[in-house]
């Protein structure tokens, strides 16, 4: 299922930030930043990437999930969900 574009926008807006917050941990490390400074800013990011992840998970959940409930495919949308969010938890 495609996702609509204000969605795509979103994601690709969230993503592009997250590769700037990157290149900056990369330039902390190469300008020798105080450790504690670069690791609050890899924090940053992994909470960045989990809000990416929240926000793939709900459009799936609602876009793909429920079109396969429509189409007689649930239980094989919810096995896949469950294996993704497995993954997550890890």
């Amino acid at each position: 299922m495609q996702r609509e574009a204000q969605e795509k926008k979103e994601l690709m807006t969230r993503l592009n930030r997250i590769e700037g917050q990157v290149r900056g941990i990369g330039k902390m490390i190469d300008e020798d930043r105080y450790c504690i400074d670069v690791l609050t800013q890899i924090s940053a990011v992994r909470a960045a990437i989990d809000k990416l992840a929240l926000q793939m998970l709900k459009g799936h959940a609602r876009g793909c999930v429920a079109d396969a409930f429509r189409h007689e495919r649930g239980e094989t949308a919810i096995d896949e969900l469950i294996i993704v969010l497995d993954k997550f938890m890890k």
